[in-house]
Order: structure tokens, then C-alpha cells, then sequence
């Protein structure tokens, strides 16, 4: 009468004990496959990111030129302690934060300035 409720594999008696034990161990190996896959294509590659990020943070000086996440590239003038002043024309200064500076420039690649 409630045929529909059991399914027709388990009902066969296809489900004993060695079955169960080895569906848990396939489930295991994906999941520490799934984590290992996460490791390395996404959480290793960002922390390297971030680490060369802070380094370049701390290397800023006065005098490098510098290229900002919005676009804008300019000398660095003043070094604070989260904010930079960086003179993006002639006479012209504005305050950004560390965080913005995307990478530096070689020398000399500004010569307008």
C-alpha cells in the first residue's frame, strides 16, 4: 500500500552496512577535495595579494610616483600616517588614503608634473 514511500534500490537490499560506509568515505573526499580546491585557487592566492599589498603600503615614500585605484597618477609629496598628499598637476595637491595606491610608477614616468 505505501510502495511509493520506499525506494526501490533500498528496498531491493542494496543498503547494508558496507554500502552506508562507503558513501561516508566518497562524501569525505569530496569535501576535503571541495577544501583543498578553496585553498588553492582562492584563500592562497588573495592572502599573497594582500601581503604584497602591505608591503607596497609601507615602502611609500616621498618623491615615488604613483598610480591611484581611480586612475588618477601623480607624486607623492607628504607621507602620514593613513593618508598621502600627492601633487597631480602643478600646484595642485590632494589627500588620498594608502589603501588607494594601486602600484608605483618608475621614475620619470610623470614628466608633466
Amino acid at each position: 500500500m505505501f510502495e511509493f514511500l520506499i525506494p526501490a534500490a533500498h528496498a531491493a537490499g542494496g543498503g547494508g552496512a558496507g554500502g552506508a560506509g562507503g558513501g561516508a568515505i566518497a562524501q569525505i573526499v569530496m569535501l576535503v577535495g571541495f577544501v583543498l580546491i578553496f585553498y588553492f585557487l582562492l584563500w592562497r592566492p588573495q592572502s599573497k595579494r594582500a601581503k604584497a599589498h602591505k608591503k607596497l603600503m609601507a615602502e611609500l615614500s616621498e618623491g615615488n610616483e604613483v598610480l591611484l585605484n581611480g586612475g588618477l597618477a601623480g607624486r607623492i609629496t607628504k607621507v602620514g600616517e593613513e593618508f598621502l598628499t600627492i601633487e597631480i598637476a602643478s600646484g595642485t595637491e590632494v589627500n588620498v588614503q594608502k589603501n588607494a595606491v594601486a602600484s608605483v610608477l618608475p621614475k620619470g614616468t610623470l614628466k608633466s608634473i
